[in-house]
């Protein structure tokens, strides 16, 4: 059996950082069932790391990639400036409606950003061969597909839940008679998928390692997550730490071979500097809960006692804060939209991919 391993930047920074989060986080929930039992919540300091040192803090390391990159800023200058303004616009619109339209829209937006990430790092390790075959294609994009949206679909069919995206009562809920039929569509896609691999193995094919690692892992974490067990720590363990991890690893690689081809004499993204760029990033990240908590929540105020003179505002005055409070998460929703799409081979995937094509050069 012949293997391939396309890796983004090396097979131990992409096993590490980009391919072990979700196997950790789904290995370890299978692994400790009373510590992710059913209805198990979020520890106070947990949710301080897991949320703001990750969750949260991942959502600014799209700076590195736009507003703090004198390219980026060159090459989408007015797409980084409108969408600001037009986030901001259509969430004020969304939440003068009503609170609740506003969340679940946001939910909804949130899942297809999550959703999107796993197939968008499926295509990153994809070979010449691999985007050539339209088997090969179809099977593994349903295998993602399916990896993500079942658990979803069950989450919708077992409303409620303990856990829930945002806030309880974000998700619409879905008939019952769903749940049994998305399961058999998954069952189905999952033999397709695992049938063309025994397709192409016989075939003399090669077997593309990290690929079908970050699709099977996929799989697991979202599984654990939703379906295995009802619980909030559950659910927020493999959600965040899955998703942020790479994402992270992501931004710093793109930093660092941009640094390469420019030849810049003073590089960012080293060692050197890493501690103050992840020091960067949790102080926004804790600035912004700490002024969700002190205007709206009012849930951790141990940690946010500087937050805690500020005012609960009222309905009127929260059509404005609200979605001024959650406009980095859009924007930085929408731009991925844009900075990391995958059409034509554009300019950040050869920077991205860097030292594969060095390694094949």
């Amino acid at each position: 059996m012949r293997i391939c391993a396309p890796w983004i930047r090396s097979a131990g920074f992409d096993s590490l950082l980009v391919i072990a989060p979700a196997w950790l986080v789904g290995c370890a929930v299978l692994l400790l069932p009373n510590t992710f039992r059913a209805g198990s919540v979020v520890s106070p300091l947990l949710w301080l790391v897991l949320v703001v040192g990750f969750d949260v803090a991942h959502v600014y390391s799209t700076l590195y990639r736009t507003y703090l990159d004198k390219r980026e800023r060159r090459a989408h200058g007015a797409l980084l400036y409108v969408t600001p303004l037009a986030c901001w616009l259509a969430a004020m619109i969304l939440y003068s409606i009503g609170p609740a339209l506003f969340w679940t829209v946001l939910a909804y937006v949130a899942v297809f950003h999550f959703v999107r990430q796993q197939y968008g790092l499926m295509m990153l390790y994809g070979t010449p061969e691999e985007r050539q075959c339209i088997r090969t294609r179809l099977c593994d994009t349903a295998m993602v597909g399916a990896a993500t949206l079942y658990p979803l679909i069950y989450w919708h069919t077992h409303l409620p839940r303990s856990a829930a995206w945002f806030i309880e009562g974000d998700f619409v809920p879905l008939p019952a008679l769903i749940d049994p039929l998305a399961a058999g569509v998954y069952a189905i896609v999952a033999f397709c998928y695992l049938g063309n691999i025994v397709r192409r193995v016989t075939g003399g094919a090669a077997v593309n390692i990290p690929r079908h690692a970050l699709i099977v892992g996929t799989a697991l974490s979202w599984y654990v997550g939703i379906v295995g067990v009802d619980s909030d720590l559950a659910f927020t363990f493999s959600n965040v730490l899955a998703h942020a991890i790479p994402y992270f690893a992501l931004i710093w690689v793109y930093g660092e071979n941009r640094d390469a081809l420019e030849k810049n004499r003073a590089p960012l993204f080293t060692l050197r500097w890493l501690p103050a760029l992840i020091l960067l990033l949790v102080a926004l990240a804790f600035i912004e809960e700490g002024l969700w908590d002190g205007f709206i929540w009012r849930e951790h105020l141990q940690f946010f006692g500087s937050f805690a003179r500020l005012p609960i505002l009222s309905q009127q005055v929260q059509v404005f804060v609200v979605p001024l409070l959650v406009l980095p998460q859009l924007t930085h929703y929408v731009l991925d939209g844009f900075i990391w799409r995958l059409r034509h081979e554009p300019e950040w995937r050869h920077t991205l991919l860097l030292k594969r094509q060095m390694v094949i050069a």
